[in-house]
């Protein structure tokens, strides 16, 4: 059962169109990415989804109700963590959540909150004092201590180390098990195929496809990409020139054929021939940067700011 509907959804900043028809479903229990690069106008479609800003046009439903018309009502339902959200900083974790708590009707205990996202031995610690870590863990807590049925987490470990990240990750997988929603924005292509049940691959405030990590990863799959180190200087002719090879690049002292068909045979018995034997190879599994690249004609990181 969807739980979100968002139909055609538009929203422009004076000559700037943020999001550009975009529709989609957020099926209940499920971890619904929202991908794509900075400026791609995630954040504009989930604070719509939200009930944070009004769309030009398009509609949007949230547990079958209106954002904008029902916003009291959801606001009970719906937790929410934005990228850009703090808190004062000598205020206490305690304060914090016995705050929030006091927003809702039938709130959560928020001690047994903090205790499940291992944080409980900071009630009483600043927010100024506490890591990037830590503030993410507080940032879920203070989105789930309403009891919602659906989390909006937009760009959750954005700034935080690897280990914390992958902490956050567990965390998220968690609170999907006990029964939340949970819509995700990110421009982590990591986070998303581990974390995410289905996406939404945004581009320039449009949705380029809609599937699962898998699923977009076999619209690109029929390319392939081999990665090596050439024991001789080597003409990158030799390989551009091969039927297979659609291109080859440079990545320090290796080099990074992408191609199709019998890929690996080619470059093989063409260094062969040149006696060139092919040091640290590899062969790289389609991923979901490439899915973006074979999807939007270029890569994730090439996309301006709007």
């Amino acid at each position: 059962m969807a739980v979100i509907e968002v139909t055609n959804l538009h929203k422009r900043y004076g000559e700037t169109v943020a999001v550009d028809d975009v529709s989609f479903a957020v099926e209940e229990g499920e971890i619904f990415g929202i991908l794509g690069p900075n400026g791609a106008g995630k954040t504009t479609t989930v604070e719509c989804v939200a009930g944070l800003r009004a769309p030009d046009r398009g509609t949007v439903t949230v547990l079958g109700r209106d954002p904008q018309r029902d916003a009291a009502e959801l606001r009970q339902r719906v937790g929410v963590q934005l990228q850009e959200s703090r808190l004062p900083d000598k205020l206490k974790v305690a304060e914090a959540m016995d705050l929030y708590s006091s927003f809702y009707r039938r709130p959560a205990d928020w001690n047994t909150l903090l205790e499940s996202l291992g944080v409980a031995d900071k009630r009483g610690t600043q927010f100024r004092k506490l890591s990037g870590g830590q503030k993410q863990r507080l940032s879920i807590a203070l989105a789930l201590v309403g009891s919602p049925a659906v989390a909006v987490l937009d760009e959750l470990t954005t700034g935080l180390d690897p280990q914390a990240r992958r902490d956050t990750w567990d965390l998220i997988e968690q609170v999907r098990d006990s029964g939340i929603t949970i819509v995700l924005v990110t421009h982590f292509m990591d986070e998303a195929e581990r974390l995410c049940d289905r996406i939404a691959l945004v581009d320039s405030g449009r949705v380029a496809a809609l599937d699962t990590p898998a699923g977009l990863v076999a619209r690109a799959a029929e390319e392939q990409r081999v990665r090596f180190r050439p024991s001789v200087s080597l003409d990158d002719g030799l390989l551009a020139d091969l039927p297979e090879v659609t291109r080859v690049e440079r990545a320090g002292r290796q080099v990074v054929v992408t191609g199709t068909g019998n890929l690996l045979h080619a470059i093989t018995s063409v260094l062969a021939r040149n006696h060139i034997i092919a040091e640290e190879l590899r062969v790289e599994q389609t991923s979901l940067d490439d899915a973006f690249v074979a999807l939007t004609g270029r890569r994730f990181d090439d996309e301006e700011g709007k």
